[in-house]
């Protein structure tokens, strides 16, 4: 049978036909969709862990233990599950362990565009990288197949156009595996230096052993076709070759590391010019010129920034680009921005007021850097927020202090907040960190996470407290406020930054998206109250429009937040949930 399915829907197939039993990671586009999916087979425990290391190392735990285990993350998560991945190389498995990084050129969701193919030449892991929906649910069973013959975690590489493209699927019964059993080992799992210079001598035989492999397995294939040109490629790129020089020969590489050396001369030697396609950086470039294979073209026409693509492909080849599609009319730019109702903004409004200094974080909160909002300093990666925050206070000194703040999300707070905030307590720092609690994981899809009481597979579970950890680790100053009311969340801010020890401020409001948050009635404008001072535009709320001079809502959008209310010194605003009331 044969279905259409998502990249990431493919992976979790594969993850199931392969008998895998365990599933940890941390959502993270373009990858969550593989664990939601994975969680809705029985026979495989899926849970969301709180970082992506602890992810890696609950699935390396489950391999010791000797089930099929798999984690995924996006590619800056394999930065901070690098520390466990890179020694369980050294470890090696018991039941086999797959981790996936879904890397995102073109950063559609990221901060950066770092590729994931330095992470398993740096580890010494053998990495597969599909280029469709088939190929991820084929090479996640191939994976779990190589970690397991030659003692290693196996690394998955996906990236945006595959994880969230569709194509079809042949499906097949699950491969039920029996727990291997465990056996006590400690020169080969104990770490320690002196088993350590052991394993590093089975890790480097182990990757000789996996080069031989690269040059016979199926999973490198060559397709002859004219000779004038040969292209190497893998991942999506193949897709992109064979759509734009369907004519061409190429050499598609499934196993990116360890790369085959004589395969690709053997292929070089068949072709009048060699040309090496590959996203982001030349790895497979450097590859073939380290060995002394020619390379006719590679990074001197493809560029290492942002994603390829046929047209792309075609240019830098010189050949003809097709005519694009024209309207009559341009299409108006769709910039990111807070949904109506959305519990950050009256927040970033006060901010924004008050003109601090706002050291940002990952999240949908990361929007209130934009216009009109413009009130986020910095943003680096999950957690630097609090750390930075430190950081800044403890050079500039106390009076910059009383002008700074870190903002933080619930989940980023669990993910790497946590030890920053004990930062701040140990080393007798004076910041102010605001924790934007939202209920939820927002910015990849609404996942729970531990402060929201409930699992993966929504089963209640205990609900960690923000504020009870924060006492807990010697925050004395810790303090809850709605964002909605703007007056509130100025006053608490204003109080904690003027205080001489570190303080927490929760600013706690569900998700307007939530299921169980239900929307208020639209507001309206009375135009003849309306003076069109253009305040309200402030918040940049999408529900607000000014058109004759005169501010309208449109009721469609608006979800009867009243922030809009708030920021009008002239009554202007019509809303009916307060009538009611005075009814």
């Amino acid at each position: 049978m044969k279905k259409l399915m998502l990249g990431n829907q493919a992976v979790a197939r594969g993850l199931w036909e392969a008998g895998c039993r365990f599933v940890s990671s941390y959502p993270g586009t373009p990858s969550t969709e593989i664990t939601e999916q994975a969680a809705l087979y029985d026979e495989i425990y899926a849970e969301w862990a709180p970082n992506e290391k602890v992810a890696a190392e609950s699935a390396i735990g489950a391999s010791l233990a000797g089930a099929r285990a798999f984690c995924a993350m996006k590619h800056v998560g394999m930065n901070v599950a690098a520390d466990p991945i890179f020694t369980a190389s050294y470890t090696g498995v018991n039941g086999g362990l797959v981790v996936c990084v879904a890397d995102d050129p073109g950063m559609h969701s990221s901060q950066n565009e770092q590729d994931s193919r330095h992470y398993a030449i740096g580890a010494k892991l053998a990495m597969l990288e599909p280029s469709d929906s088939q190929e991820c649910c084929d090479f996640a069973k191939a994976a779990f197949d190589l970690s397991e013959r030659f003692d290693t975690p196996v690394m998955l590489r996906t990236c945006t156009r595959v994880a969230h493209s569709q194509s079809m699927v042949e499906l097949y019964e699950r491969d039920e595996r029996p727990l291997k059993p465990y056996e006590k080992n400690p020169r080969k799992y104990v770490a320690a230096p002196a088993n350590a210079v052991a394993r590093h001598i089975a890790v480097e035989e182990r990757m000789e052993a996996l080069r031989a492999f690269a040059e016979t397995t199926d999973l490198n294939r060559v397709e002859m076709g004219d000779t004038d040109v040969g292209f190497v490629t893998s991942g999506t790129c193949y897709q992109y070759v064979k759509e734009a020089f369907p004519a061409a020969s190429v050499l598609k590489l499934g196993l990116v590391n360890p790369l085959p050396v004589q395969k690709i001369a053997d292929f070089a030697a068949k072709v009048k010019k060699l040309v090496v396609v590959e996203e982001l950086d030349g790895v497979i470039e450097n590859h073939l010129r380290a060995h002394g294979i020619r390379v006719d073209a590679g990074k001197d026409r493809f560029d290492p920034k942002g994603e390829l693509s046929q047209n792309r492909i075609r240019a830098a080849m010189g050949a003809a680009v097709p005519a694009s599609l024209k309207y009559d009319e341009a299409v108006p730019g769709r910039p990111p921005v807070m949904c109506p109702g959305c519990p950050h903004r009256g927040l970033f409004t006060v901010l924004s007021k008050l003109k601090l200094t706002v050291l940002g974080d990952i999240g949908c909160y990361t929007l209130g850097s934009g216009a009109p909002l413009q009130a986020i300093d910095s943003v680096v990666c999950m957690g630097a927020s609090v750390g930075m925050t430190h950081g800044f206070t403890k050079v500039l000194g106390p009076d910059a202090a009383r002008r700074t703040v870190g903002v933080i999300g619930d989940s980023t707070f669990m993910h790497s907040g946590m030890t920053g905030i004990v930062n701040l307590v140990y080393n007798r720092s004076i910041g102010t960190v605001l924790v934007l609690d939202n209920s939820i994981t927002g910015m990849t899809g609404h996942q729970q996470n531990p402060t929201t009481g409930l699992t993966l597979q929504n089963e209640p579970t205990t609900a960690i407290r923000i504020e009870d950890f924060c006492r807990g680790v010697g925050v004395k100053r810790v303090r809850v406020v709605d964002p909605q009311d703007m007056a509130a969340t100025e006053a608490a801010i204003l109080e904690e930054l003027a205080s001489d020890e570190p303080s927490v401020i929760i600013v706690r409001r569900p998700c307007a998206l939530l299921k169980y948050v239900k929307a208020k009635p639209a507001l309206s404008v009375d135009p003849e109250k309306c003076k069109g001072c253009r305040s309200c535009m402030k918040i940049g709320c999408p529900a607000i429009r000014f058109t004759d001079k005169k501010a309208s809502i449109d009721a469609t959008l608006c979800v009867g937040c009243g922030l809009c209310e708030q920021m009008c010194k002239f009554g202007a605003f019509v809303n009916p949930s307060k009538a009611k009331e005075a009814e």
